[in-house]
């Protein structure tokens, strides 16, 4: 049987999120739904949206993104919605300004210092601020958007197999930063500004007010290096490399194990 008639092996669409989202589910036995992303600018565009929801209360950009992730909610926002600069800013709807840079309500509560508040904010990766002012989210199975990058929550053995997949072919080490509290720069806002794949700790408010689970990782990536990585998670799979990983008694002769994927090298 070759690799193309192989009942595990894909060619994934990227502009088919039911398609993505199985095959995550089926690959990696995901709990939470994926979620896709769309920044807008024009506010009536995302209002234009099927089946959109609007907040009748003030959030956090975590929360709105919980709602499409655990509630399976489409959802629109725009500054007027947000708790405040921190969520809109990171996104592009509100501004990087001085007032922002300085980050002085976070001197501390989070850092030792003023100073150390200021470093925080300018270590933050954030959409450019004045060309959108709104955004979307929504189940990526869901269809309704169309991604500008889609989010990942797995835990951290799936989130080794995802980053091995996307590694399969082209490889290149992929490297990323932690910027702690605000950790939504580290995963969309870094995706949504650079267009990289981008892995993130998620922070205390996220899972205090996004609902991520104590065993999450959270991983934005476009729609295309989506689509790679299952492509290389599925020819992982066909080599025996797939979730959930089987343990490996600690004391035995390892010997036999690794035979099973390099033979008798």
């Amino acid at each position: 049987m070759t690799a193309a008639s192989h009942p595990d092996a894909i060619a994934v669409d990227s502009n088919d999120g039911a398609v993505l989202t199985e095959q995550l589910f089926r690959l990696l036995r995901l709990k939470t739904t994926p979620v896709a992303i769309q920044m807008f600018e024009r506010v009536e565009a995302m209002e234009a949206v099927p089946r959109i929801r609007r907040p009748s209360a003030v959030h956090t950009t975590d929360q709105i993104i919980g709602q499409a992730a655990r509630l399976g909610f489409t959802v629109g926002i725009t500054a007027a919605d947000l708790v405040g600069p921190q969520c809109g800013a990171v996104i592009g709807l509100m501004p990087q300004d001085d007032e922002w840079l300085a980050g002085k309500a976070f001197a501390g509560v989070w850092f030792a210092t003023p100073a150390d508040a200021a470093a925080h904010q300018r270590a933050m990766h954030c959409v450019p601020h004045g060309r959108y002012r709104a955004m979307a989210v929504s189940p990526l199975a869901s269809g309704r958007l169309r991604p500008d990058v889609c989010l990942v929550y797995a835990n951290p053995a799936q989130m080794i197999l995802l980053i091995n997949g996307l590694q399969w072919s082209g490889y290149r080490k992929l490297e990323w930063g932690a910027v702690g509290e605000s950790a939504c720069a580290d995963s969309w806002g870094r995706a949504l500004a650079t267009g990289e794949p981008s892995l993130a700790l998620p922070c205390f408010p996220e899972r205090r007010y996004g609902g991520v689970p104590d065993d999450e990782l959270l991983l934005a990536l476009r729609p295309a290096d989506l689509a790679k990585a299952i492509d290389g998670v599925a020819a992982l799979s066909r080599n025996g490399l797939r979730y959930p990983i089987p343990p490996y008694e600690v004391q035995v002769d390892v010997r036999a194990g690794m035979a099973a994927s390099y033979g008798k090298q």
